[in-house]
């Protein structure tokens, strides 16, 4: 006695063998997602990782501004601290990284991470576009070689910290990914 064929749930031309490990629903091997459990149907993971999405509506933007005067300053006062900073930036951003989890109160979900850079890159912007705008018009001016030297080291510096900031911000926030 021969069992019939079965045909994945969305890809009825396909024959499969394969079953969800959740649902038993028939799936191909498209459409089967690898856990450390056995294999699931994309439906069956989406709902899984759901039940990880804690954050409020407003909890986006709070972590963007949080993350925006947090560079900002951190960046800031990093530029006078000088060579030293190449080594403070990313404890600067473990705790900016910190402030933010508190701010939204320890809620998760996969979006805050991006909104938190987004802030942080935004609260960079003005340390970086102050100087450029100075260099530019310096160099529309025909300011000397020796004058541009340091309208460039206060744009190099805010951009080193900053991307040292946002890199330690995004690795203690990204959490666990599924």
């Amino acid at each position: 006695m021969t069992e019939a064929a079965l045909h994945c749930a969305n890809h009825p031309a396909v024959e499969t063998t394969l079953r969800c490990n959740r649902c038993e629903k028939p799936i191909c091997t498209k459409c089967a997602v690898q856990t450390p459990v056995g294999y699931r149907c994309r439906e069956c993971v989406r709902g899984q990782q759901a039940v990880f999405e804690t954050t409020k509506t407003l909890d986006y933007p709070v972590a963007a501004v949080v993350a925006a005067v947090g560079t900002g300053l951190g960046a800031g006062v990093l530029g006078y601290v000088g060579f030293w900073g190449f080594f403070v930036a990313p404890i600067v951003g473990g705790g900016i990284a910190e402030v933010v989890r508190w701010a939204v109160g320890r809620r998760r979900s996969r979006y805050l991470t991006r909104w938190a850079v987004i802030g942080a890159a935004l609260g960079l912007l003005p340390l970086v576009a102050l100087p450029a705008i100075g260099l530019l018009m310096a160099l529309g001016a025909g300011a000397e070689a020796g004058m541009l030297g340091g309208g460039l080291f206060s744009l190099i510096f805010p951009v080193i910290y900053g991307a040292l900031i946002i890199s330690t911000l995004y690795y203690r926030l990204r959490g666990i990914r599924l």
